[in-house]
């Protein structure tokens, strides 16, 4: 019987592989790559000669028997587009098909953009909650984000560059207006990591159009660097904006921001009060 071989790749550049990493896919039997260019630029770069096929998102279900047939003689070696296998990629399915006939499964660590930008976010690392990619549709974003309000750890999430502000818009308007950093390209020659709040990073992209896939590291509910406000003093605020004049919604928005507190509890404020 052979082996799986869960390998970490480079998430940019491709200095960032490990000594084991090399041996192992030159001396494997067949390397199953979730992006085959990506995957033959880095075996090119190291003069590895391994055969090559692809198992991605939608093919995973008619190579699944391909690979556990050769799995029953031949070790196999999983690589993702970048970064550890089976995190928010094909990789998790044909894993557990492995674990499940009894295959060795063996990891290869490697670089993750998920702790790479964790690690450099300047927001606490010691607990922290992975929520993948955000999900594609407002309504189900918005629910996900509603599950999360009171969450105390670090989120950190996926995104593409055109729902980016979008998403980003979501977070400040369920979460409250906290802290983020923002981090592309990572690894690679044009790497940035963008800190501040949700609201100032609205205000970066109008300037700054997203480029590159990102990866986001929100503060958790009531953490240190959001300075949040307790209620008395919400309402407070909100009262004596309401007293000037200033229209309802617009006092809502800068009272949210402000105090770092999600639009819709500050809204409810004012239901409470009416």
């Amino acid at each position: 019987m052979g082996t799986l071989y869960v390998v970490g790749t480079p998430i940019g550049n491709l200095e960032d592989i490990s000594l084991r990493a090399l041996r192992i896919l030159k001396e494997v039997a067949l390397i199953a790559a979730e992006d085959t260019r990506q995957t033959r630029k880095l075996l090119a770069r190291y003069e590895i000669a391994t055969s090559l096929t692809s198992y991605y998102e939608h093919n995973k279900l008619t190579k699944l028997d391909y690979l556990l047939t050769t799995l029953e003689e031949k070790d196999v070696a999983l690589v993702s587009e970048a970064g550890m296998p089976g995190i928010s990629d094909p990789g998790y399915e044909l894993i557990r098909a492995a674990i499940a006939r009894s295959i060795p499964v063996v990891p290869i660590p490697g670089p993750s953009a998920l702790v790479t930008a964790l690690a450099i976010s300047g927001l606490p690392t010691d607990s922290f909650v992975y929520l993948g990619f955000l999900p594609r549709r407002p309504g189900e974003r918005r629910r996900l984000l509603s599950s999360l309000v009171g969450e105390r750890r670090t989120l950190v999430a996926f995104e593409a560059p055109h729902r980016l502000q979008k998403s980003l818009a979501d977070l400040a308007d369920v979460l409250g207006d906290r802290q983020i950093a923002l981090a592309r390209e990572l690894t690679k020659i044009h790497e940035e990591v963008w800190r501040g709040s949700l609201s100032q990073a609205l205000e970066h992209l109008e300037q700054h159009p997203p480029r590159g896939e990102f990866t986001l590291v929100i503060a958790g509910a009531g953490d240190e660097t959001q300075a949040a406000w307790d209620e008395a003093q919400v309402r407070a605020a909100l009262a004596e904006l309401l007293s000037e004049g200033l229209d309802k919604k617009e006092a809502i928005k800068q009272v949210a921001k402000a105090a770092h507190w999600p639009r819709r509890q500050v809204y409810k404020m004012t239901v409470d009060e009416s």
